[in-house]
């Protein structure tokens, strides 16, 4: 084993068979990182982007937080018991685009696919854009290398993605149970301190001023604020489409999974929400200079400025900037489900050296990076456009569930479970889509129609191509018979004489071609008589025709790739089989002391040829170098 190879072993892990598969399932202390890091980090901006539209309202918006949070938690249960029933009935992987395009139809199910997919791209954009978001607000300098920070990383998420589920789940536990710890040591404390203050708790250290009120209060701004704060229950389909990443019993592994990070992330938002009023903890404009995110303010107000302070944060910060996991863990699974029905290129059904779906995993990572450049790395530029593919996917799955129950018969219990969660939810893509619609939304929108096209060009082009393969006739013997093989030959040497020895063990009609480019002798007449005539004469094998060609503009190739299509016009039924000799050198920098004819000839072939054209390569391979 080579030092590269050991070297790419260690970053990446070494390759696994197919029959390992069963050790890179995961169980539910596992899960929680993979599938939940999203959903639960989104408790860190989920509360602070509905408080920052309640600034206006002053210490009467601190208020409104609480009811707020507890419809978005409301809503929130509704999802998860309609996500149980969603894992019960497709232990196979039941995410959106397969609910829908099952009982819905093709139609639902695209837009569910498309809704899903742009979701995911937004959700890794957006979490690492925040996590650096974080760190930059705790480190100012950082400032001008926000973009810089949000792509590094995005490339440590790619390099742990690709060592494997199993990998990547006991990387993330660490930083997913740190968050998760100190976060519920906050609440508890703080709700310690409210009670044993009679519900007026005094901050440890000093909280900024809340501002005057500057707004009256009206129902439209509560919606607005309920619309960004549903941005905490993106994540939460991640663990019903990654069903099969399970160990067994599967269902009852992912069912715990999605139970306990349901439980954490209600905990968490009600928690945040009642102690923000409790403590009259109002969000600070992120434009300003004096900006501090609501839970460093929290976390300070309830243990004060020391060392537990730090840890909180640090762990906030690193969970955020790593949420965009989730994305990894599901992106790479739906594309997959969706090129099995045609309406995604093949490769993405391709697994790589870990068993993972890689090129969902770079799609995705391209995606990311694309989107973080255009945007500049800014949360603030992202948020608008984030939510909406992930409420209109849990709609169209809750419906999808409603047609699943009503044709089993005896499940109308179900049925009910689900209806209420897509009426639930799709009120609410109606809400988060007419609030977010002109600062951004309609981006979304018009993105999920251009992936919804780019799907059905593909199926298209499937559709297309199994039609003109298809067979449904065995193979015809009276129509296999020789090809009408054809050599180009610039000269004699090992090369040309192993692509004449193979065109010879092919067939007895062989067309050797060669160009001439100039009105000199050309010694290769004498070479033609004297090496391949003359032998084969004297074998009694069949001897090839030699097509000689003038180029006066001395072109190669040209000449070569219309003489192939001539001959194919001129022969009705026989195949025209087109050997392409070619020299194959050991070193990349040795490849560019030659010419690449042989290159340009097979491309050219492909390009202009059709179904009665054959190119075989007939490569000599340079022992010495």
């Amino acid at each position: 084993m080579g030092v590269y190879t050991r070297c790419f072993n260690l970053l990446l892990g070494r390759p696994l068979a197919t029959s390992e598969e069963r050790a890179e399932h995961i169980g539910p202390l596992a899960g929680i990182p993979v599938f939940g890091l999203d959903a639960l980090s989104s408790a860190a901006y989920g509360p602070e982007a509905a408080l920052t539209l309640l600034i206006p309202l002053g210490l009467l918006g601190v208020k409104y937080i609480v009811p707020v949070s507890t419809a978005i938690v409301i809503l929130l249960g509704i999802v998860y018991f309609s996500y149980r029933q969603t894992i019960e009935a497709y232990p196979r992987g039941g995410g959106s685009y397969t609910v829908a395009s099952q009982n819905l139809g093709e139609g639902a199910g695209l837009l569910a696919a498309a809704a899903l997919m742009i979701d995911y791209i937004l959700t890794a954009a957006v979490g690492i854009s925040a996590g650096v978001g974080a760190l930059i607000s705790a480190i100012p300098s950082l400032q001008p290398h926000t973009l810089m920070l949000c792509l590094i990383v995005l490339a440590i998420l790619t390099l742990v993605n690709m060592r494997g589920v199993h990998d990547t789940g006991v990387v993330f536990m660490i930083p997913t149970y740190l968050f998760t710890a100190t976060l519920l040591i906050v609440i508890a404390a703080g709700g310690w301190q409210v009670v044993h203050a009679a519900g007026h708790p005094l901050p440890v250290t000093p909280m900024p001023a809340i501002p005057p009120i500057t707004a009256a209060f009206n129902w439209w701004l509560i919606l607005k604020v309920f619309s960004s704060g549903c941005t905490a229950m993106t994540g939460v389909e991640a663990v019903s489409n990654g069903v099969m990443a399970f160990r067994d019993p599967t269902c009852k592994n992912a069912k715990t999974t999605l139970t306990i990070i349901i439980a954490l992330l209600a905990i968490l938002l009600l928690g945040i929400a009642l102690l923000c009023r409790a403590y009259g903890i109002a969000a600070t404009d992120p434009g300003s200079p004096g900006y501090e995110s609501v839970l460093s303010m929290l976390t300070r107000a309830v243990m004060g400025h020391g060392w537990f302070y730090f840890l909180t944060i640090a762990s906030v910060l690193l969970v955020l900037a790593l949420s965009a996991n989730t994305s990894f863990a599901d992106f790479p699974r739906l594309t997959r489900a969706i090129a099995l029905d045609n309406y995604m290129p093949h490769i993405f059904l391709i697994r790589g050296r870990r068993l993972l779906y890689s090129w969902g995993i770079y799609v995705l990572v391209a995606l990311t990076a694309l989107l973080l450049v255009v945007f500049g790395g800014v949360t603030d530029r992202l948020i608008p456009l984030f939510a909406i593919g992930a409420f209109l996917a849990f709609t169209l799955s809750q419906a999808g569930m409603v047609m699943h129950w009503r044709r089993q018969g005896n499940a109308r219990a179900r049925m009910v479970v689900n209806a209420v969660g897509a009426v639930a939810t799709g009120v609410t893509t109606l809400v988060v889509l007419v609030a977010k619609f002109a600062q951004g939304a309609w981006i979304t929108v018009l993105l999920v129609a251009a992936m919804i096209l780019f799907m059905r060009t593909v199926n298209r082009h499937y559709v297309r191509v199994n039609r003109e393969i298809d067979l449904d006739r065995p193979i015809i013997p009276a129509e296999v018979g020789q090809p009408i093989v054809v050599v180009p030959i610039d000269r004699w040497s090992r090369i040309s004489e192993k692509a004449l020895s193979f065109a010879l063990s092919m067939s007895c009609d062989i067309r050797c071609v060669h160009v001439e480019t100039s009105d000199d002798p050309d010694p290769f007449f004498d070479a033609w008589q004297h090496n391949i005539v003359t032998p084969l004469e004297a074998a009694g094998r069949c001897v090839p025709k030699l097509i000689t060609l003038k180029s006066p503009f001395r072109y190669i190739i040209y000449p070569i790739v219309d003489y192939a299509l001539d001959v194919e016009r001129e022969s009705a039924t026989c195949k025209i089989c087109v050997l392409v000799p070619e020299l194959v050198v050991r070193h990349w920098w040795e490849d560019l002391l030659h010419n690449r004819r042989s290159g340009l000839l097979k491309m050219l072939l492909l390009m202009r040829g059709n179904r009665r054209i054959v190119v075989i390569n007939i490569p000599w391979y340079l022992e010495n170098g």
